[in-house]
């Protein structure tokens, strides 16, 4: 703990110290106005509290050099605490989640740069437009390359987490899929063996009644019925217990006979098995999942009706088209002193009926008379599996592009303000440039209105570099040439306040002759 609380100190102090490098920099380089050593060491004492600030209250310490950077300069822009700015506005988008609060200190920012600049006297458009400017790729570009950067993290972090719940759930999945198959596989039997120990007990039961066999071998053959249908019965049960849904649809595996097939081999077995009078065959392609249906349906029910009404009459019909689909109706009667076939609510029933339904079919199965009976229609067009659709597009990309696309407007934006301001800025300047030749002919006591200056006059002079003003005069500014982005000599006009010439004055450029060449005149 006390090794990471030192890193963290450490890394913060050289953070302050990367930051307030250029704020003593930059005026020994001569990029910024010489400033007091008292407001520099306070800029650094300010960026000293932003810096430990950053990592728990970032906009508090991003307000703070925002503060700084509005008092060293009303257009924000300042080679001292820009960096800073930066770097504060990184750590902000990097370390806050939320928007509101960092939009409304943007807001604020620009708020007090406008007001600071509309009392500061100068000329207001260029100074907005590069405080807009700086406040659009010092401010608002970092902010949103520290909430990208932030974002790019979590979606990582969240796609890991992703691919390792998918994994799980793939194992899941194919530990489910195991499962259903050893439950369809036991259903099978449960279906092939339930129906073929039905046929054998009743086997025993005709051999129990045959009037030419020995008692004893009679008893032998009620025996074995008897236990036929308890082993039907305990199959029963436990493939109950293996099936997970009762109402899930039945494995449509091939039957390998037609249900022509099933009723023949049924009637040889002993069971009281007939054709109905409106039966019809071919009426099904065979081999497919039509066929099928009807098989299950038929072999169930005929199970039914063995182990529930032995000895009753059934009678079986299958009808319908190739247009219209197939339906298979099984009705038996109720053996004297027997309960009907199925009371409905058994789970090969409910399984056959999911099944039916499925593919779009009815089934029915219930009380019919004096008997049971069970129907069931299949459709000719057996509807194709729906194919899920594709997954929407995932979060992620969305959040990438929502910042990407405001990384662009930030940018295109702070390009068209920063073109904007170049143009204004060269405009005013070149608009500004008093003639050599102009300022040398200026005689004392020349009224403004006579003489013929420029349009406009400088609206940031360099009064620092001037002398004092005439006492009761009002000063103008010129540039002495239209050198763009360079420091270059003014020319100052004092006039009285009956608008006459008063004084003039050559104010050197920076690294230039200190001493003005001053010319008044007498009054």
């Amino acid at each position: 703990m006390d090794r990471a609380r030192t890193a963290v100190v450490a890394g913060r102090c050289l953070l302050w110290a990367a930051l307030a490098l250029p704020a003593f920099g930059a005026g020994r380089l001569g990029l910024n106005e010489p400033r007091p050593l008292g407001q520099q060491l306070a800029g650094a004492g300010v960026l000293a509290v932003a810096t430990a600030l950053a990592g728990r209250r970032p906009l508090t310490a991003f307000a703070l050099t925002a503060a700084l950077c509005l008092a060293a300069a009303p257009a924000l822009f300042s080679l001292s605490y820009g960096p800073a700015l930066a770097v504060f506005a990184l750590l902000l988008g990097l370390r806050r989640g939320r928007t509101g609060p960092a939009a409304l200190c943007f807001l604020a920012v620009g708020g007090a740069g406008t007001v600071r600049i509309a009392l500061g006297g100068a000329d207001p458009v260029p100074e907005w437009l590069v405080m807009t400017g700086t406040l659009l790729f010092a401010c608002v570009l970092p902010w949103l390359g520290g909430r990208y950067w932030r974002q790019s993290r979590e979606l990582t972090a969240a796609g890991w987490l992703r691919a390792a719940r998918l994994e799980e759930e793939q194992r899941l999945a194919e530990e489910r899929a195991r499962l259903r198959e050893r439950a369809r596989i036991a259903q099978d039997m449960h279906d092939s063996l339930g129906h073929e120990l039905s046929l054998l007990a009743l086997r025993a039961g005709v051999l129990q009644v045959a009037p030419d066999l020995p008692e004893r071998h009679r008893a032998a053959a009620a025996d074995l019925r008897a236990a036929a249908a308890d082993a039907t019965d305990r199959l029963h049960r436990v493939i109950g217990v293996l099936r997970e849904e009762d109402d899930a649809p039945l494995p449509l595996a091939p039957a390998g006979e037609t249900v022509e097939q099933l009723v023949a081999r049924a009637a040889d077995s002993g069971l009281p098995v007939r054709w109905g009078t409106d039966a019809r065959t071919g009426t099904v392609a065979p081999g497919g999942v039509a066929e099928r249906l009807l098989h299950r349906v038929a072999r169930e029910a005929l199970t039914n009706a063995a182990r529930h009404a032995p000895g009753a009459p059934v009678v079986v019909e299958v009808t319908g088209d190739a247009t219209s689909g197939a339906t298979v109706t099984v009705t038996n009667r109720r053996a004297d002193g027997s309960r009907p076939a199925c009371s409905g609510g058994g789970s090969g029933l409910r399984a056959l009926r999911a099944a039916v339904t499925a593919v779009g079919g009815t089934f029915e199965a219930g009380p019919h008379g004096e008997g049971y009976r069970v129907s069931a229609h299949v459709p000719a067009l057996i509807p194709a599996a729906v194919v899920p659709a594709p997954p929407p597009s995932a979060p992620y990309t969305r959040a990438r592009r929502r910042v990407v696309t405001a990384l662009g407007v930030a940018a295109g934006t702070g390009a068209v303000l920063v073109a904007a301001s170049v143009g204004w800025y060269a405009y005013t300047e070149t608009h500004a440039v008093l003639e050599p030749a102009a300022y040398a002919g200026l005689r004392p006591g020349a009224l403004l209105a006579d003489l013929d200056l420029p349009d406009r006059h400088v609206q940031d002079p360099p009064t620092d570099r001037a002398p004092a003003p005439p006492d009761r005069t009002d000063c103008r500014y010129y540039r002495a040439s239209g050198e763009l982005f360079v420091s270059v000599d003014h020319y100052r006009l004092c006039f009285d306040d009956r608008g006459r010439l008063a004084a003039k004055d050559v104010v050197p450029r920076v690294g230039g002759q200190q001493k003005s060449q001053r010319e008044e005149f007498v009054r």
